[in-house]
């Protein structure tokens, strides 16, 4: 792919901000993560501004704000943006050289589930097999036959859900995913911890217990310690479908693995090229290529269809009643529910190691990755302790 395809269809004209790995200099002496923002085909050093990306969204920045600071000579550049993204897609996480990480640091990582009618289905099709992906098939024709065309219209909470909630619940054919798909409350989880998430080119991680998972396309909203929505990134939300359909219980082992939370490859915020409304219209696109076997999937994740709007999502997971003083990112769900088969009749699709998942929007760009188990990746290590020993190091605080 060339460095356009990784970059905004309208490339400098966002406001463009993330993180990268700064390797030790004369110029940087002390290698770390540093805020970064993308202008003019050039990678400027932001951490004069804020020393993380989460203090950059709490404060507040504005492109002509930082245009201004540039002006005065208050930026270092690091290099350029094809430098950065050839790096981190060549060398990921080679820490002699510059490249992305995930833009977000210390803000919470959450996530919203069940948001989209078909993927709402697809949740209750695991439960309902127990996460065996053999008899997949014929429980998704009956539930589809049962509940497919009334669902996908029904507003969350509404009188008319209610009454569908009822109908289902005579028929045995009541689920705990149909509860926050109609229910009045969504489903937010914390899908990693802060700093534990990877950016564009790094690998990607399956726990190697799971034999039926697969990618989840998202957008991934940034939220600021205020519950303003700031901006917004790409996201794979990774999901191993046996693990959680034996038991909702086991949502945290499905989903809050080693490198199993990809995000970026930067942050677009708000500004007059770019507002919520156009992440409310966002088309996303998923691309996986096989290393092993040479098979190719595409798909899409249209925001149009989504069951509960972007902004109450948030308010449902920052409130009165539960802060985030460092800020969050939150993952909003997934249109796209794999039933394509990838080999045997039947049993759909799930990941190969050396899968290829490329995630796309043209406001953001693309974030890619490659697939892994969790325990074959380097692991994490590079926690809040390691980050605030750094910066102290580098005088940032």
């Amino acid at each position: 792919m060339q460095l356009t395809s990784y970059l905004p269809s309208d490339q400098y004209a966002g406001t463009l901000i993330g993180r990268a790995w700064v390797p030790q200099s004369k110029d940087f002496p002390i290698a770390g993560p540093t805020p970064i923002w993308l202008y003019d085909a050039t990678v400027y050093d932001l951490s004069s501004v804020a020393a993380t990306c989460s203090e950059l969204l709490n404060i507040g920045i504005t492109k002509q704000q930082l245009e201004e600071q540039l002006e005065a000579g208050q930026f270092k550049a690091l290099g350029s943006v094809e430098t950065l993204y050839a790096n981190s897609i060549q060398r990921p996480l080679d820490k002699g050289y510059l490249h992305l990480l995930s833009p977000f640091d210390l803000q919470a990582i959450k996530a919203c589930g069940v948001t989209f009618a078909s993927s709402m289905l697809e949740r209750v099709i695991e439960e309902k097999a127990e996460g065996n992906a053999d008899i997949a098939k014929d429980i998704r024709q009956k539930i589809y036959d049962t509940i497919g065309s009334s669902i996908s219209k029904l507003v969350p909470g509404s009188q008319e859900a209610l009454e569908l909630k009822e109908i289902l619940i005579k028929e045995n054919m009541w689920s705990q995913y149909l509860e926050v798909g109609i229910g009045p409350y969504a489903e937010v989880f914390t899908k990693s911890q802060p700093l534990s998430s990877v950016g564009l080119g790094a690998q990607v991680g399956l726990h190697p217990i799971s034999n039926w998972n697969n990618p989840e396309p998202e957008i991934v909203l940034a939220v600021n310690n205020q519950g303003q929505i700031v901006g917004c990134s790409l996201g794979n939300d990774v999901n191993l479908r046996d693990i959680e359909g034996r038991s909702a219980l086991l949502l945290g082992k499905a989903k809050d693995n080693n490198a199993s939370c990809a995000i970026g490859p930067i942050i677009r915020l708000f500004d007059n090229s770019f507002s919520l409304d156009d992440v409310r219209t966002s088309i996303v696109t998923l691309n996986v290529k096989g290393a092993q076997d040479g098979y190719e999937l595409d798909a899409t994740n249209d925001m149009t269809k989504i069951s509960r709007d972007v902004a109450d999502l948030v308010s449902q997971t920052i409130s009165d009643c539960h802060q985030y003083p460092d800020g969050l990112a939150l993952f909003t769900g997934t249109l796209f529910t794999p039933t394509q088969d990838r080999g045997e009749a039947g049993k759909g699709f799930t990941h190969k190691t050396g899968d290829i998942v490329s995630i796309s929007t043209k406001y953001i760009g693309t974030l890619q990755n490659t697939v892994d188990f969790s325990n074959k990746i380097a692991p994490w290590e590079f926690g809040i302790s390691a980050l605030m020993k750094n910066l102290a190091q580098r005088n940032l605080i």
